[in-house]
């Protein structure tokens, strides 16, 4: 079913299964996601441990859907796990939905994405999400999350203390984090007109989320993937300044961008992996995390043409737009 790229975090091409399977957006409002929240973790232990565990739990016996892996799981997400409203058309919300894995998308340090069919048998319902699972606090890599964690807080001063001690509470805690951030963020910048994935669900630490790419199920190429003569460089630049601008207005910086986690379909620019989205104000490094943003991914952009001017004016604007100057 899968065949892999030599490079083990690449994308994979998906293969459909044969045989028997296993078993507009609105403008930001005042008073919606207001504030990003860093205070959700997971009770008990991690929901994955690694790769290979991290596969969509098979239902058995009675409880086993007619088909695919597992009943859809939208009625185990609360109303504040799920994606904003209005929710886009392909969005599968029906309970007699079912979720089969299709197979595994990329692997990372952190999570795994994978590929996740929803879809309503006997109907022509169907959709494909990524699903994307972080490792628990034992497994995970995070080597920078105490850069990104300044400026963060938890309503609970145990908890606080817990992080910073890194105890065993304290890394799940940071691991459930990661996760709860990660979706918060996608959905606060999706309100606000960001080029990211719509933010589906959330339940534990897996994210569903838009899967950007093919119908058949082939993942749009990361930027730093895209072919010189294949981009339309002005174009693409000037999607990604409305993006960072949308970011920097609202006070948040991504933290960690680069042209491995912007992805590129049909000439439209999307911003992945966002657990780690700085708050510029709060952050006493969040001017550095911005102005990195910006030379990391422009360096990609002036290696093809792109004036060096451009990426240092895109920087001060975003100064000025997260009102830093």
């Amino acid at each position: 079913m899968r065949k892999r790229f030599a490079d083990s975090d690449s994308f994979v091409r998906i293969s459909p299964k044969g045989g028997s399977r296993r078993g507009r957006r609105s403008d930001l409002a005042d008073d919606a996601f207001d504030h990003v929240e860093f205070d959700w973790f997971p009770e008990g232990d991690g929901a994955f441990d690694d790769a290979d565990d991290a596969s969509i739990p098979t239902a058995t016996g009675a409880d086993a859907p007619p088909q695919g892996d597992r009943w859809s799981t939208w009625d185990q997400s609360t109303p504040t796990e799920k994606g904003p409203e209005p929710r886009p058309d392909w969005v599968v919300t029906e309970l007699a939905a079912v979720d089969t894995e299709l197979g595994i998308v990329k692997t990372g340090k952190e999570a795994d994405v994978f590929l996740v069919e929803r879809s309503v048998p006997g109907t022509g319902r169907r959709t494909l999400m990524a699903a994307k699972r972080y490792r628990d606090g034992h497994h995970r890599l995070f080597h920078r999350d105490s850069g990104y964690l300044e400026g963060r807080s938890h309503k609970e001063s145990r908890v606080s203390r817990a992080m910073a001690k890194r105890t065993e509470f304290g890394k799940q805690a940071i691991a459930g984090q990661w996760a709860g951030a990660e979706f918060a963020a996608l959905s606060r910048l999706w309100l606000a007109g960001a080029a990211v994935p719509y933010p589906v669900q959330i339940l534990g630490t897996e994210i569903l989320m838009e899967f950007v790419g093919d119908e058949s199920g082939a993942a749009a190429p990361r930027l730093a993937q895209v072919r010189p003569e294949d981009a339309d460089l002005d174009d693409l630049w000037s999607q990604l300044g409305h993006s960072l601008s949308l970011l920097a207005r609202d006070g948040y910086a991504h933290g960690d961008l680069s042209a491995y986690n912007i992805l590129v379909h049909e000439g439209r620019l999307v911003i992945i992996d966002v657990p780690q989205i700085v708050d510029v104000i709060a952050n006493p490094r969040g001017r550095s995390f911005l102005e990195r943003d910006v030379r990391n991914v422009g360096a990609w952009f002036t290696a093809r043409g792109l004036p060096e001017r451009r990426v240092e004016e895109l920087a001060a604007e975003l100064a000025f737009d997260a009102r830093l100057d």
